[in-house]
């Protein structure tokens, strides 16, 4: 054998290590042009993630990280209580829209598109069966930043006994969590019935019942938007909580009306809040 065969062989050997090292250093399913010289794993999954668009390449990512659904807890003060309205520290011009009866065929998604539009946060008290009918509504409010509250499921203003002003609150209290991970202590007695068996119900269960304390008038059949505006309005106070709805009936005067109360409250230097916010603000 020449000297110079054999270094030929040993170009060619060193070539071939060096090959097999490169291609066993890139995980199966890992683009070369990444850069990476360790098998991706899941501590190495958002370098992965970061470097590769939506739909290319090969790598399997775990899941996303499942998003924490939220619990409206309310403070100690309020648990078991009637809430008509919050006084907040120092009479800040703070205000809560309450809408209830929801959630509405098409008059929920208006009323959430003109509240989007003006970065109003609003607490949304759903009846039952409404959510069992549009399950879809329910959870763009819970993704969009809206609280949750307890209405019922039937909207019964009757007398009930124990069992069934139970039935009414749990049984809602349950679909509001399988359908939307929500879990709330705010509850609201259809017609701001107090001596039903409802409030008592939730009460002893440390939820608060959250009345009003300024309503738009909007279930007035012959009223006009613009009387809805005109009270919620002139009644503002500092830790209101206004009455609307958006289901329950023919609520288009409710949606004609939303926009102009939302810039009256913020002409008269009013910030919006949902209601456990408000809570916390409370003295």
């Amino acid at each position: 054998m020449t000297d110079n065969y054999l270094k030929r062989q040993k170009i060619i050997s060193f070539v071939a290590i060096a090959s097999t090292i490169t291609a066993c250093s890139i995980a199966p399913g890992t683009s070369p042009q990444l850069g990476l010289n360790q098998p991706v794993s899941k501590s190495h999954t958002p370098q992965v993630q970061d470097h590769l668009g939506k739909g290319q390449g090969n790598v399997q990512l775990p899941p996303s990280a499942k998003v924490e659904s939220p619990t409206f807890t309310v403070p100690a003060k309020f648990q078991g209580k009637t809430v008509y309205q919050v006084h907040p520290r120092n009479n800040e011009k703070v205000i809560a829209l309450s809408i209830d009866d929801g959630p509405w065929p098409k008059t929920t998604l208006q009323m959430l598109d003109i509240l989007k539009q003006n970065d109003v946060k609003a607490t949304f008290f759903w009846v039952g069966q409404a959510l069992q009918a549009n399950p879809d509504l329910a959870k763009r409010e819970v993704a969009e930043g809206y609280a949750i509250g307890n209405h019922t499921w039937h909207h019964w203003y009757r007398r009930m006994d124990e069992a069934t002003a139970k039935s009414e609150i749990d049984r809602t209290s349950d679909l509001i969590y399988k359908t939307t991970g929500v879990k709330t202590a705010l509850f609201r007695p259809p017609g701001g019935v107090l001596d039903n068996g409802l409030a008592a119900y939730a009460k002893s269960q440390k939820d608060a019942v959250i009345m009003w304390s300024l309503t738009s008038a909007d279930t007035d059949p012959h009223a006009k938007p613009q009387a809805f505006v005109n009270n919620v309005l002139k009644g503002a106070k500092p830790g209101s909580i206004v009455l609307m709805h958006d289901g329950g009936g023919d609520r288009r005067r409710t949606v004609e009306a939303l926009p102009q109360i939302i810039s009256g409250l913020k002409q008269q230097g009013y910030r919006f809040v949902t209601i456990p916010e408000l809570l916390k603000m409370g003295q």
